[in-house]
């Protein structure tokens, strides 16, 4: 809906300025007026650079759609129309990128479409499993427990993608620094000694002479390995595109000596979280497992889950077919068939997911002491290697000089 900006005169004379959303200056003169305003100046706004060039746009951030759901469920929670809740959120919203959501979703409800339904149009901000959990709240009639436990759900899945991200980039970032100190030294650092040698005429011990002959190697062929380590990171990439690309690297992520165990932890969390998160909403088993086997990122927990529902379908648990992976712990596996049996399978995959939260933390905290003094050691023997090699000539001519 169009924008058009105001200046106008209120009942006590004073100037006002201001913005009103209308279909046409019509119907905006005609709201204005509505509001005891005398207008004086009525223009469209002009459209931002954002709205003429999409990529400009501000993103939609997992944080936006967190504390939507929270104070959305807050509002419903209060006794406020869904309705007019939608339109106070849609009205206070920041994102102007999500305020068009909102606006489109609220118009969407009121001319009779229900919430879940509106909110599927934008699969990328409203993804299957919230969606359907919006769905069953909407159908059970309670929409707002529904939201507060979707709420609650998504603040700790990003909670726990921020503590595997955190593991992640520490290392990434501590090689990359490492391999552009390298960088400097090899192509900037190294060819003055290598001049300042040339100029004194003396023989260099081996490990200069390798150093030496590494720098020339590398300054001399820089755009080339540059093209390189692109046209590797791009076959790499589309390769990942590919059916078995993608089923290859995603097995050989959980079999990574250190990071495997990590990621099987936070499958487990991922799994037992969404799935538990899912039936206390009321979502059928079946619908869940299939939902959650879209969420886990990874195909290889993908395969399995989707094995579990088809377990599920032809009369067994969810136990089995889990008990044959190398990714479930017997523990997790025991507890599932235990929750089955007593018909509290929603409570006990939170208090599993509970548990492997706190295994997911010390895990993270075990492999960042563990990758402290192994980068340590890495950077001492990389740079200090370099360093001393450059070093050896001159300390064999101060011997010489000093005998």
């Amino acid at each position: 809906m169009p924008a058009f900006l105001y200046v106008a005169k209120n009942k006590r004379g004073r100037t006002v300025k201001g913005q009103i959303e209308a279909p046409d200056e019509k119907l905006a003169l005609a709201f204005l007026k509505k509001r005891n305003l005398t207008v004086q100046k009525l223009k469209k706004k002009p459209k931002d650079l954002s709205e003429s060039l999409p990529f400009l746009k501000p993103k939609i951030t997992r944080k936006d759609v967190v504390i939507f759901t929270r104070q959305f469920s807050t509002m419903i929670t209060s006794g406020l129309p869904l309705l007019q809740g939608l339109k106070i959120l849609s009205d206070q919203c920041e994102n102007p990128t999500f305020k068009e959501v909102l606006k489109d979703i609220a118009g969407s409800v009121e001319g009779g479409t229900s919430l879940g339904e509106a909110m599927e149009k934008y699969p990328a901000v409203f993804d299957p499993l919230y969606t359907n959990l919006v769905k069953a709240g909407e159908l059970g009639g309670v929409l707002d427990k529904t939201l507060k436990r979707l709420a609650d759900h998504m603040e700790k899945a990003e909670k726990l993608k921020s503590k595997v991200k955190g593991a992640m980039v520490y290392p990434i970032v501590v090689i990359a620094v490492a391999i552009i100190v390298i960088a400097v030294i090899m192509i900037f650092v190294i060819p003055v000694f290598e001049k300042m040698f040339g100029e004194m005429g003396a023989q260099l011990p081996a490990p200069t002479v390798v150093v030496i002959s590494i720098s020339r190697f590398v300054k001399g062929n820089i755009h080339f390995i540059i093209a390189a380590i692109v046209l590797l990171l791009f076959l790499f990439k589309t390769y990942r595109k590919t059916k078995n690309g993608r089923r290859t690297t995603d097995a050989l992520s959980l079999k990574l000596p250190v990071f495997g165990i990590l990621l099987k932890k936070v499958a487990v969390a991922r799994f037992t979280r969404t799935l538990g998160t899912m039936l206390a909403s009321g979502v059928p088993i079946l619908d869940s497992l299939a939902i959650v086997a879209k969420t886990t990122g990874n195909v290889i927990l993908e395969e399995i889950i989707l094995d579990v529902r088809q377990s599920v379908a032809e009369g067994q648990g969810i136990a089995p077919p889990l008990s044959e992976t190398d990714v479930f712990p017997p523990m997790v596996v025991q507890m599932i068939a235990v929750g089955e049996a007593t018909g509290a399978l929603d409570s006990m995959l939170e208090k599993i997911a509970d548990f492997y939260d706190e295994e997911v933390d010390a895990a993270v905290a075990a492999l960042t002491s563990m990758m402290e003094p192994m980068l340590m050691v890495f950077l001492g023997t990389t740079i200090g290697g370099l360093v001393i090699s450059m070093y050896l000539p001159i300390f064999k001519m101060a011997g010489l000089i000093a005998g």
